[in-house]
């Protein structure tokens, strides 16, 4: 069925998010994507704060945890303000706040941010498993908005640009990254050892802030595309 994209709908979405705080937003079509309810995602993201990014370079910090929490319920407001506007267009929207994304045993979520990210052009999976975009590298939070608005796609990403870099492996705490390259479809698996990572992860950080978390950062602060924005601030 042949679908007629709203571009001044998709505009006024977009700057409606803009003016919210957002620093990238990009727009996915996901109607070959099984779990997601409905056929496009918006993916907006935030960056991490410069200064935090230089404080966690030799752990986490309490102040990141701070920083982390904050950016999420930022954007929680965000795509809850972007599906609040959709909404009163009449069309169907799920803002896919933290409080609605649930993770199962294996620490899956049904539709991964990554997933909605990847598809709306804003970056790729690196070989941290972490998105990695060309503006801030991998210092990023995203969150999503699901809806049946046909709203204008942007066009996807669907292979790794890493290239030979191996940095966040080399320097990953846990050693869980394989170094894969990643293409769309493949596997968390492939890409690094989920339990590895987390048990290193929680003896990190509760040595470090004597809390017991899942914060580290280290794979996305020697990441040479967060290097880059870091260097320009």
């Amino acid at each position: 069925m042949c679908v007629v994209r709203n571009d001044r709908l998709t505009k006024r979405l977009k700057d409606i998010v803009y003016a919210s705080g957002a620093a990238l937003v990009g727009i996915a079509d996901m109607r070959t994507i099984s779990s997601s309810p409905l056929p496009y995602g918006v993916c907006v993201a935030l960056p991490v704060p410069v200064p935090i990014i230089r404080e966690i370079e030799e752990g986490p910090t309490l102040s990141y945890r701070h920083t982390y929490n904050s950016l999420n319920k930022q954007l929680n407001e965000m795509v809850t303000q972007g599906a609040d506007f959709l909404i009163s267009h009449q069309y169907r929207a799920i803002p896919i706040t933290t409080g609605y994304a649930q993770m199962d045993e294996q620490r899956r979520t049904p539709l991964p941010y990554k997933t909605v990210a990847t598809r709306a052009g804003m970056g790729w999976i690196g070989k941290s498993c972490l998105l990695v975009t060309p503006q801030y590298g991998s210092a990023v939070r995203i969150s999503t908005l699901l809806t049946d608005a046909p709203l204008m796609c942007d066009i996807p990403i669907t292979e790794s640009r890493c290239g030979t870099c191996e940095q966040c492996k080399i320097h990953c705490p846990a050693q869980a990254l394989t170094g894969t390259l990643w293409k769309a479809g493949m596997s968390r698996e492939q890409l690094f050892d989920t339990e590895t990572c987390v048990d290193v992860i929680k003896r990190r950080m509760k040595e470090c802030i004597g809390i017991e978390g899942t914060l580290c950062g280290r794979c996305f602060v020697v990441c040479p595309y967060t290097r880059r924005y870091v260097n320009r601030r």
